[in-house]
């Protein structure tokens, strides 16, 4: 399979499918002529990437998971562990976000949003923490 079809099937931009290649996360094999010969494994491990990015995981992580998904005696602890901490960096993001949205809310709240200079947003931003 050329790399048009191998973007459509993995649902992937062909511009990532090069970057994966370029950083280890695939090798599809190559012709004579230099072009990318892609099989069902090197698709299976593309659409593995797509979703795995699409739920967060870092590249680093993305490469960890599929050498796990790859070797037959891992062990699922290990698997479990990566997941486990990027959830945990998931929650504290939203925590993070949350706080955000009420300092936001707060300072909407507190300014009248008329024709005066006076406005507690702006004041906010330039107080020194």
């Amino acid at each position: 399979m050329n790399i048009g079809e191998v973007a459509k099937m993995a649902e992937l931009p062909i511009k990532t499918i090069r970057y994966y290649e370029e950083i280890g996360l695939i090798k599809p094999k190559r012709s004579t002529n230099g072009y990318r010969i892609f099989r069902e494994s090197d698709v299976h491990k593309l659409t593995f990437l797509g979703r795995a990015r699409s739920l967060g995981f870092s590249i680093e992580d993305c490469r960890a998971l599929l050498q796990l998904y790859e070797n037959a005696t891992r062990s699922s602890a290990d698997v479990k562990k990566i997941a486990q901490e990027h959830l945990a960096c998931i929650e504290a993001k939203i925590k993070e976000l949350q706080a955000m949205r009420s300092t936001l809310s707060h300072l909407i709240e507190a300014c009248s949003g008329d024709d005066r200079p006076n406005c507690p947003i702006l004041s906010d931003l330039a107080t020194l923490s």
